[in-house]
């Protein structure tokens, strides 16, 4: 199996919309999946944030201001600036970095 559906697979055992598979006192990473149609239960992190869109297509309101993404989309979230995904036209699968590690 490759990495990609272990963590899919790891991600559904859990029943969760986020697993966490990476964590050093730097950094964290994870997966975070939302359903077609899903609102995003987010509120802002204390940590600064990268997202990979690996599958799907939506928007992310970030601060008020909505862009479009898909499947590669890079988007970058300052510590504490309100963000979501919105308008979750297909299945949304997205690689999430938290620096320094995100609090919980």
């Amino acid at each position: 199996m490759d990495a990609l559906a272990d963590l899919r697979a790891r991600l559904a055992d859990q029943d969760d919309l986020y697993l966490e598979f990476l964590r050093v006192g730097s950094m964290s990473a994870g997966l975070y999946s939302l359903s077609a149609g899903a609102v995003d239960p987010q509120t802002p992190h204390n940590e600064d944030e990268a997202y990979y869109v690996v599958s799907g297509r939506a928007q992310i309101d970030i601060a008020g201001e909505l862009h479009p993404v898909e499947a590669g989309a890079v988007i970058f979230v300052g510590k504490k600036v309100e963000h979501r995904f919105v308008d979750i036209a297909e299945d949304l699968e997205v690689l999430v970095l938290f620096a320094p590690a995100e609090t919980v």
